[in-house]
């Protein structure tokens, strides 16, 4: 795997997981968790969508979008488990 390659998945994860943490009640959980968030989400929203046969398209925008879904489904399941 390239350095830009890792690179771009550290700025997608970071964004997805700060955008995530913006949009769902509670804030984030700092720069680090969010951009772990932001990168398991990828993984997450990535499987969703496919699982669903919905396509956005490539590029960085479409992404970051699929990224940030999937960040934002992950911080409800890590906040329900949480509080339990």
């Amino acid at each position: 795997m390239a350095t830009h390659d890792i690179l771009a998945w550290l700025i997608i994860g970071a964004v997805a997981g700060w955008l995530a943490g913006k949009l769902v009640k509670g804030g984030g959980f700092g720069l680090l968790v969010d951009i772990l968030v932001g990168i398991v989400g990828a993984f997450v929203g990535g499987w969703l969508s496919g699982l669903l046969g919905i396509s956005l398209g490539g590029g960085w925008i479409a992404s970051i979008i699929t990224a940030t879904v999937g960040a934002v489904i992950l911080l409800f399941v890590i906040r329900l488990v949480k509080r339990a």
